[in-house]
């Protein structure tokens, strides 16, 4: 088996996994954030429900450390109550984020399993762990039953050959796989890597590159630890490391063989991760604002690299450059070794450990036609405001930060570049019921989105999380997908949504699915559906199928077609002109839950 298949494995009981099976997997660490958290718990006191484990299960308080909004502080109290009655052990606003702490704190270790509200989970596969982002349902039954069905990935194996060029970063080697792979060509694979370049990687990189399998739409990135790693793991936490690796047997859907020699330093144009350009395309673009930090590049390696070229420096007039270390000990580390002093004397905003400006509540935001330069993992449209995010390495942003302009660290002018008068004024602009008796047929008007990689941001963007009850979420359904903004308006109760590959890429958000079920729409077809918002369709109880393009000029649809659905035999017909064909059926699993109304039914 390889490293994925044995995790699963040993987690369910199983002498071996293979792909496309769905086993029950035992899970090492349960977290819930600030902003899932206060979901997860009412699912949990909704449902009658109770703690399997507490000792295994966590709060992290990472999005909106200080509670600066009235709805996440009252979501952070409510957790802190409901925390202290059943013996949850909460890393609050002042720990830093979740995931990180995890790994530090020895919370995961190599071989393990791990689940979180937060989407990049998945980055314990840079200690070769299993870690999933899931939605609130999903979450709140792993807390109740310790445990969650998985289907076993197909894996593809990685082998980067010879040496990684000097000016290439961890986060560069991850905008270049971007930049390879797109964001649906891993999408729903384990990834393992491979290499001598990739042996040499240290714990902080292997992080970052971790961080962005979302972003590739991979299940999860996995590197096998080396012996520094599992040595930096126990200095860490004390604990002692173990870890598994693949069989020299194992199989994989593919292998294949990357040249790392030929990467370069990259940067991401606004609007997505994977849209990537060589850095000397943008070099001399103004940058109003600048971050560093996130989940991805909040390490203290990366505080490190800042500070060296801050050092002696300022930051370009009207520039405002923004610094989150990721956790507390890395802040506590970074003032001991003198890197906030120099921050600070650079003339930089240093905030304390948390998210930043991936979540919506702490600083990194940036306001409409700003340009910010980031070393966050995401820049949706409207993922940090209603600016132009443009993603690099920490020390392309410093450097940036300085000059005034996106360019590197060796191209720093004597003199920074200003900004020039315009003389114009910039303007700005309870639950529901579950019928038991659910329908396994439907009819209904077709919504025709040929859109590919449509992510979560687009259909219930992050500003809107604070919502509990699903009666509210439907008017804000797509009003951040362009084209589509009045959707929410113009649908009607039983209409059918088709759209292209990767629906619903991106954040864990189960509002992106309950917003749907809002205004009674009765399914969405797609090409295929990113991984997390699969699993909390399924698990709401609301019906996805995947089809092949081919259907759509078959049986000549097009928006406002009205065809009729059999989620259990995949027989789709146009009602209008008769033809008929099949796409994908509910899978047994989705099939059993939605009969019951939904994974807590």
């Amino acid at each position: 088996m390889n490293i994925i298949e044995k995790i699963l494995a040993s987690h369910s009981g199983q002498k071996s996994v293979h792909p496309g099976q769905i086993v029950d997997v035992t899970i090492d660490c349960r977290v819930a954030r600030d902003f899932g958290g206060a979901n997860v718990v009412k699912n949990i006191i909704d449902n009658g429900l109770t703690i399997n484990d507490p000792k295994r299960t966590f709060f992290t308080f990472d999005c909106n450390p200080g509670g600066s909004d009235q709805k996440y502080a009252a979501n952070q109290h409510f957790c802190r109550q409901y925390a202290r009655e059943n013996d949850i052990q909460i890393y609050d606003i002042d720990a830093g984020i979740g995931t990180h702490l995890a790994i530090d704190r020895g919370l995961i270790l190599p071989g393990g399993t791990f689940v979180s509200t937060d989407s990049h989970a998945n980055i314990m596969g840079a200690i070769g762990a299993f870690g999933q982002g899931m939605g609130d349902q999903d979450i709140a039954a792993v807390w109740a039953n310790g445990s969650a069905w998985f289907k076993v990935p197909k894996s593809v194996k990685l082998v980067f050959q010879g040496e990684r060029p000097a000016n290439v970063t961890a986060k560069d080697i991850a905008l270049n796989m971007l930049n390879i792979f797109g964001a649906n060509k891993l999408l729903g694979y384990s990834v393992e890597f491979y290499g001598e370049a990739i042996r040499k990687l240290t714990l902080a990189e292997r992080i970052t590159i971790s961080s962005m399998g979302t972003e590739m739409g991979a299940i999860i990135l996995i590197f096998p630890p080396t012996d520094k790693i599992i040595g930096d793991l126990e200095r860490l936490h004390g604990k002692k490391v173990t870890s598994i690796y693949a069989d020299d047997d194992a199989e994989y859907d593919k292998v294949i063989n990357i040249d790392i020699t030929k990467f370069k330093p990259m940067v991401a144009k606004p609007g997505h991760p994977h849209d990537d350009i060589d850095i000397e395309e943008v070099k001399k673009i103004k940058i109003d604002s600048a971050f560093i930090g996130s989940c991805t590049n909040g390490r203290l390696e990366d505080m490190a690299a800042a500070a060296k070229i801050l050092e002696g420096r300022k930051v370009a007039p009207g520039v405002v450059l923004k610094i989150v270390p990721s956790t507390d000990q890395v802040w506590q580390q970074s003032l001991e070794l003198g890197y906030i002093k120099t921050f600070k004397d650079a003339g930089a905003l240093v905030s304390n450990a948390g998210c930043a400006g991936c979540a919506a509540g702490q600083v990194g935001q940036n306001g409409p036609n700003e340009v910010t330069l980031s070393t966050g993992n995401r820049n949706f449209a409207g993922k940090q405001g209603k600016g132009y995010v443009y993603l690099t390495s920490p020390e392309v942003v410093a450097a940036s930060a300085v000059a005034g302009y996106i360019t590197t660290a060796d191209e720093i002018p004597e003199q920074p570049a200003i900004f020039e008068k315009t003389g114009k004024i910039m303007q700005g602009a309870g639950k529901e019921k579950i019928d038991e008796n659910q329908p396994t047929t439907v009819e209904g008007r077709l919504w025709v989105i040929q859109k590919d990689d449509i992510d979560t941001d687009m259909i219930f963007h992050n500003r809107y999380l604070t919502i509990t009850d699903l009666n509210e979420m439907g008017q804000y359904t797509f009003d951040n997908l362009p084209g589509y903004e009045d959707f929410a308006r113009k649908a009607k109760p039983g209409d059918i949504v088709m759209t292209g590959k990767n629906f619903g890429a991106g954040s864990s958000r189960q509002q992106a699915v309950d917003c749907f079920k809002s205004l009674g729409v009765s399914a969405i077809l797609a090409e295929s559906f990113g991984a997390i918002y699969e699993r909390n369709a399924i698990n709401a109880a609301f019906p996805i199928l995947t089809y092949d393009p081919a259907i759509i000029e078959e049986l000549e649809l097009q928006s406002g077609t009205v065809v009729k659905l059999d989620f259990t035999t995949g027989k789709i017909t146009n009602t209008q002109n008769g033809k008929t064909t099949t796409i994908t059926p509910f899978s047994e699993v989705q099939a059993h839950i939605y009969k019951r109304g939904g994974l807590l039914g």
